[in-house]
C-alpha cells in the first residue's frame, strides 16, 4: 500500500486540471504544465482533488501509484505557487550579475562564467552572491540550479564555489607543518 499514492492531490482555486488520453494538464497563473500518465494508475478529478489509483495489484502498478501522485502533485504546486532554489556564491572575487537573458558569474576563471537563460525560469540576483532559480517546472528549476553549481561546486578547505543555500560544507584540515 503506497502512503504518498493513497492521499488525494488538493487542486487550488485558480488552476484547471484536464485529462486528455493519457496526458495530465494543468493550467493556473505561472502557466500551462501537462505529464504523460503512466499506462498502470488510473487519475480521477473529483471535488477539487485529483486521485490517483493503481490500475491492478501488479508490482509495476503499485510503483507507479505514489510516483505518479507525487509528479501530479509537483505539476499542481507548480502552476500555482512555483518553485525556488537559491544558490550562494562563495569566495574573495566570486560574484555573479544577470544581463539580459545571460547569467554572468566570475567564478576565479581566466574568463566569465556565461550562462544562458532558458524562457520558463526566471533568475534575480539579489546581492552579487546570491542567486534565486525560480519557475514552475520543479525538474528544471533543479536541473538548472545543479548546472550553475557544477561550474565551481563547494572545496572542502576553504569552502570557495558554489553551493545550495543552507547546505553544509564538510571542512577538512589543511596540512600541517
Amino acid at each position: 500500500m503506497s502512503r504518498v499514492g493513497k492521499n488525494p492531490v488538493e487542486i487550488p482555486q485558480g488552476v484547471d486540471c484536464n485529462i486528455a488520453g493519457n496526458i495530465l494538464q494543468a493550467k493556473g497563473k505561472n502557466g500551462q504544465l501537462s505529464m504523460p500518465i503512466s499506462e498502470e494508475v488510473i487519475i480521477e478529478v473529483k471535488d477539487g482533488h485529483l486521485h490517483v489509483q493503481p490500475r491492478s495489484k501488479a508490482k509495476a502498478s503499485l510503483m507507479m501509484w505514489g510516483t505518479t501522485q507525487s509528479l501530479a502533485q509537483n505539476l499542481i504546486t507548480g502552476v500555482s505557487e512555483g518553485f525556488t532554489k537559491r544558490l550562494e556564491v562563495n569566495g574573495v572575487g566570486y560574484r555573479a550579475q544577470v544581463q539580459g537573458s545571460t547569467l554572468v558569474m566570475n567564478l576565479g576563471f581566466s574568463h566569465d562564467v556565461v550562462v544562458d537563460i532558458p524562457s520558463d525560469i526566471k533568475i534575480v540576483c539579489e546581492k552579487p552572491t546570491s542567486i534565486a532559480i525560480s519557475g514552475a517546472d520543479r525538474q528544471k528549476v533543479g536541473e538548472f540550479a545543479a548546472n550553475i553549481r557544477s561550474y565551481r561546486p563547494p572545496e572542502p578547505y576553504k569552502g570557495k564555489g558554489v553551493k545550495y543555500e543552507g547546505e553544509y560544507i564538510l571542512r577538512k584540515e589543511g596540512k600541517k607543518k
